[in-house]
């Protein structure tokens, strides 16, 4: 039993000293916290928040910080660093406060930062130091001046040279006595016969001609002239005319002569059959060159332009080059697909793409006129607007909207916003235009009132009674009794609503209250002020 008595006793010392060493460790702890704190003005605005991550943006501004607390300088000195001077501090994620002193931030767990009487040029400016510059690993670039060569790659089929056919029809009615070209896509050569027709016609208007011919007489001119040119008018070339002529014998047979080099796309006779005028006997299509299609997105569009150089590639002939230049862009545009079809005039003088086949298309454009050309990495797209960061002297950033063009072989058109000459940042640039419109938004919680707001708090005050009827999402109807100042009797009539926290939570329709209001500049009641009534305030409600 005393055993157990003096084990409790001891435990029961040892509990007492611990408590009082925890005691002691919590006191001075308290009492360190308590000494650091007295050390930081008073904030302007509301009290300190949780903590929060700095962004590294404004780490050379923390160590100006520290460098002021070491020196002792504090708001409306001159930073014997840059001799600019002192505004005051503030936390840049709490950009409404001011302090006069140079602290740690009781907002986050950051230094404060100065603001110069020089920053409002500079609002939008961020300021970073080497070695932030390093840890960050900011790239820069020179903005050139230059010629773009925009490059696209799609895939195309080949087709005929529409402007490389030809048609033959049959000029009278005739009979094919022979046919030598008897399937379709065969080859043929210019100035070889395709065929051979008996056209009875011909027989008459021949031997007429011949007949006048041998008269004799000064009126037979005429009459061979005319004689001539119904022979014309039956279907003969002038080659036909000029061989009965020479020949002076009926001749009601011809043949029909390729007049240029391709392959046979239409045939339209076979042997023996009756052929009448106009009738399409052939077609010919050339092949020495080619048209080659491709779809282009029309969001590439831009990148080719009539006249571009084309470099095309098949499987069917391996290691065979074939160039040429984008002949048009055909104006329609697949609504299925949002492409527009790019079509190129190919060499192909070996006959070895056939219409059908795919082939590979590199697109070249070399562009004549110079423009601004930026690493494309270094353009920030927000879907709205194109932004660029400019780096400027002593280690400042300026972000830049700019109007961006096209973009290739990773460089992009600048066609308004910067200059040749001026380096843009290419990395980490993110960063710093997030810093960049923190500072944009600190500058505009800091603007002067407008001068409407002005105007609204200088107008005359009015004070009253009433009774809610209803109450709108942006007015209040009020059953309001007298109100001397603007000599207004009793009546009922909507109020502009104040801002939500100038009006109680707890209020709805049927309750009374005292009101405050003026008359905006459209002549409304607007209120400043809704209050319970005294009387209800105590939990009597009428």
């Amino acid at each position: 039993m005393n055993r157990k008595i003096a084990f409790g006793a001891a435990a029961a010392v040892l509990a007492l000293a611990g408590g009082y060493g925890l005691y002691r460790m919590g006191l001075q702890q308290g009492t360190a916290s308590s000494a650091q704190g007295a050390t930081q003005p008073a904030a302007t605005g509301a009290p300190a928040g949780p903590p929060a991550a700095v962004p590294q943006g404004i780490a050379e501004g923390e160590d100006a910080t520290r460098r002021h607390i070491k020196q002792g300088v504090k708001a409306g000195d001159t930073d014997p660093a840059n001799g600019r001077k002192i505004l005051y501090y503030h936390d840049p994620m709490v950009p409404g406060n001011k302090f006069d002193k140079p602290a740690k931030s009781p907002f986050m767990d950051m230094m404060l930062v100065p603001v110069y009487a020089d920053g409002g040029a500079d609002q939008g400016k961020v300021t970073v130091s080497p070695r932030i510059q390093q840890n960050l690993g900011v790239r820069t670039a020179l903005a050139t001046q230059g010629l773009q060569s925009p490059q696209l790659s799609a895939v195309g089929s080949i087709g005929f040279n529409e402007r490389d056919q030809a048609v033959i029809q049959a000029r009278a009615t005739g009979y094919v006595e022979g046919l030598r070209v008897r399937a379709t896509l065969d080859r043929v050569t210019k100035g070889q016969v395709l065929a051979e027709l008996y056209v009875p016609d011909w027989v008459a208007a021949q031997e007429e001609f011949l007949a006048v011919r041998r008269l004799q007489g000064a009126n037979v001119a005429p009459l061979v002239e005319g004689a001539r040119s119904r022979m014309r008018l039956a279907g003969m070339s002038d080659e036909q005319v000029r061989g009965i002529e020479a020949g002076g014998r009926v001749n009601p047979r011809t043949q029909v002569i390729a007049p240029v080099s391709g392959l046979v796309t239409e045939l339209g006779v076979r042997e023996g059959m009756t052929v009448m005028p106009g009738a399409t006997l052939f077609r010919i299509s050339g092949y020495s060159t080619v048209w080659a299609s491709a779809e282009v997105p029309e969001s590439q569009a831009a990148l080719v332009r009539p006249g571009a150089r084309v470099r095309a590639q098949t499987a069917a002939v391996p290691g065979v080059v074939f160039e040429g230049k984008v002949e048009a862009l055909v104006p329609d545009v697949n609504q299925a697909t949002r492409t527009i079809k790019a079509r190129a005039e190919l060499r192909n003088s070996g006959g070895q793409l056939i219409p059908g086949m795919f082939v590979t298309m590199q697109f070249t454009d070399m562009r004549s006129e110079k423009v601004i050309l930026v690493p494309t990495e270094a353009v920030i797209q927000t879907g709205k607007r194109s932004v660029v960061i400019l780096a400027e002297e002593n280690g400042r950033f300026r972000p830049v909207e700019v109007q961006a063009g096209i973009e290739s072989a990773g460089q992009t058109e600048i066609r308004k916003g910067i200059q040749a000459g001026q380096r843009v940042v290419v990395s980490s640039q993110f960063l710093i235009d997030s810093e960049a419109s923190l500072k944009g938004v600190e500058a505009r919680l800091n603007e002067a009132p407008q001068p409407v707001a002005a105007a609204a708090a200088a107008a005359p005050r009015h004070e009253g009674e009433a009774r809610i009827e209803a109450i709108a999402k942006d007015a209040m109807t009020l059953s309001h009794g007298p109100i001397p100042s603007i000599k207004w009797g009793s009546m009922t009539m909507d109020f502009k609503l104040p801002p939500p926290s100038a009006v109680p939570r707890n209020l709805e329709a049927g309750d009374r209250i005292t009101f405050e209001f003026f008359m905006d500049k459209d002549g409304l009641p607007q209120l400043t002020r809704v209050s319970p009534a005294p009387a209800q305030t105590q939990g009597s409600r009428k």
